[in-house]
């Protein structure tokens, strides 16, 4: 089989355009004037050359019903609508860029269609020089392949290869890009490989074999990896983005729901693959297992650590419904377990779980697990998308940001926080008939193990649901003072973290000296980072000498921090700041 065969492929004048399509009796490509025969060959796969323009559309007539290719690279409208021939090499590159280290990364998650008042590649792209001003250094898209309808959380996407129209076309994510390149950001895109969404997802009637029959994930069909045109299809995916948009990094949505006998092989090969081809990218997989292999054995940077979340969200709210029981405990502790280990449950007994979860992974770098104290699915999966700053003392909630900035794990904040957002990011789709009121429906009714609803759940499909979920760029003095609180711990991150997690950890020792005092120290072939965490009781003896040091106006929460630099030559001598 044909590597990396789907979607059209152009060379010497003539397009040649695939489809996977084991049990069709019948493929045409159905393309300017008259329908055109399509070959099939022994793997199922059915093919045509023809001679056209770019910007010519077509679709694909499979046993006499017109789809889109799956693979589209762009699309004439909607999901429904025909797919665009375009060449990939279509853009003037402007900033030669070779990437940044893993090490050096400061995450902004942020969706495209509530980032900014118009959601489109081009007004976001103003944003960037700002944030990269205030010390950030990459921007990690939610997903951007096509989806149904114009507003989404893109996690319902039908056609992952193409840049989804409400955004802008593909020359506009690619401006984007270069923008991001400029400033010295690093571009990483949120990609969902475990499911399809529920509207216009036509690969179910050209290739029902593309899903597992015998099993479903919670957003729909799963997807069978054990087929290796399904394998093809998504490193093919993988590789599009990162070639044709210089994409820096993947994150990988949910993987512990990409299963099978093929499953594991796939998820290595891809690695193995991207990591050859693009040796300054980045993967991030989101993996609620919390086992090390693919981080430790399979060549992947990070996972997303929502243990880290959980105990800080639990520590500041109370909260103690649905997954956050287990940590509602001892919160603090808790933390104290996720600064020495970076995760929390690593299959030791946790009641109220009936089964425990995870596997040791403190032996990996503190690089291996991304930290985040509010996400798109933190914030957005409550009944009313309510953000931290509304849960807890935004002074408290201050305090924590700044030790997600300045502990020694890779840090993501969510798109506003960096200036103490307090709009909400809600759930929101543009589905139609029957799927948009299963949808509303089933949304109402998800909440009932999780807090105290108040009023109604707010309608997904009610476009003052997205409007609502969009940033409003406060600039008032509370605005103001976030971001130089986010501007001070990424200058302490960057000049004493970033030198000294670039080394080699050595060692680490986290102590709970008091019920609300955490008192946490780790080792590296460069030095040691300290910091001093009160959450709760004023810091009865802060750090005469901290490089950084932020509290709430109470004084009981408060975090101090300093970096001592062990001089290679003389091992016994310690400077203030690294040697070259």
């Amino acid at each position: 089989m044909a590597r990396h065969f789907w979607g059209p492929g152009f060379d010497a004048g003539l397009w040649t355009i695939r489809l996977w399509a084991p049990r069709a009796a019948q493929v045409q490509l159905v393309s300017g004037d008259a329908p055109t025969p399509m070959t099939r060959d022994d793997d199922g796969i059915w093919s045509a050359q023809i001679t056209a323009s770019p910007g010519t559309t077509y679709k694909f007539r499979v046993d006499g019903t017109d789809m889109p290719d799956p693979a589209s690279r762009l699309q004439a409208g909607g999901v429904d609508d025909a797919s665009v021939l375009t060449l990939p090499d279509n853009h003037d590159w402007r900033c030669d860029w070779s990437g940044r280290d893993w090490s050096e990364a400061v995450i902004y998650e942020l969706h495209i269609g509530t980032f900014t008042h118009a959601g489109t590649f081009a007004a976001a792209q103003e944003k960037l020089d700002a944030l990269a001003e205030l010390g950030f250094t990459a921007i990690q898209l939610m997903p951007v392949g096509q989806f149904s309808g114009n507003r989404g959380w893109g996690y319902d996407g039908v056609l992952p290869y193409a840049p989804h129209p409400a955004y802008g076309c593909p020359n506009d994510l690619k401006r984007f890009v270069d923008a991001a390149h400029a400033a010295g950001l690093m571009v990483i895109l949120d990609l969902v490989m475990n499911h399809f969404g529920p509207d216009g997802a036509y690969i179910h009637h050209s290739s029902p074999d593309f899903f597992d029959a015998g099993r479903d994930t919670p957003w729909g069909p799963a997807i069978n990896f054990d087929q290796s045109a399904v394998r093809d299809f998504w490193t093919g995916c993988a590789l599009h983005w990162l070639e044709e948009y210089r994409i820096d990094g993947l994150r990988l949505d949910a993987v512990h729901q990409i299963r099978g006998p093929g499953a594991d092989g796939f998820m290595r090969d891809l690695a193995t693959e991207i990591k050859a081809l693009f040796p300054r990218r980045h993967l991030i997989t989101e993996d609620e297992r919390n086992i090390p292999d693919l981080r430790e054995n399979a060549g992947y940077d990070a996972s997303w650590n929502d243990d880290f979340h959980h105990a800080i969200h639990v520590a500041l709210t109370g909260e103690a419904d649905s997954y956050y029981a287990s940590f509602s405990v001892d919160p603090l502790a808790d933390l104290n377990l996720a600064l020495q280990n970076g995760h929390i449950e690593e299959g030791q007994p946790r009641p109220p779980l009936a089964t425990p979860r995870g596997e040791p992974c403190d032996h990996l770098p503190v690089t291996a697990f991304v930290n985040a104290i509010q996400t798109h699915d933190q914030i957005g999966n409550r009944a009313h998308g309510d953000r931290l700053t509304t849960l807890a003392d935004p002074d408290d909630v201050a305090v924590a940001y700044a030790l997600l900035l300045v502990c020694p794990y890779i840090p993501m904040v969510f798109m506003g926080e960096e200036r103490g957002e307090t709009a909400p990011f809600q759930f929101f789709a543009d589905f139609q008939g029957d799927l948009a009121e299963a949808v509303r429906k089933g949304r109402a009714a998800e909440f009932s193990g999780i807090a105290a609803l108040g009023d109604a759940v707010p309608d997904p499909l009610d476009k003052a649901t997205f409007d609502r979920s969009k940033l409003g760029w406060r600039d008032d003095e509370p605005a103001q003072s976030w971001m130089f609180l986010t501007q001070q711990a990424l200058k302490f991150r960057a000049r004493h973290v970033v030198p000294l997690i670039k080394t080699r950890r050595t060692g680490v020792q986290v102590s709970r000296p008091a019920p609300d005092l955490i008192r946490a120290e780790w080792q590296f072939q460069a030095g040691t980072l300290a910091l001093s965490l009160a959450f709760g009781q004023p810091d009865p003896d802060p750090f005469p000498d901290a490089m950084f040091h932020t509290a709430s106006p109470t004084g009981r929460f408060s975090l101090s921090a300093k970096a001592i630099y062990h001089d290679p030559k003389y091992p016994d001598r310690h400077l203030s700041r690294p040697t070259a």
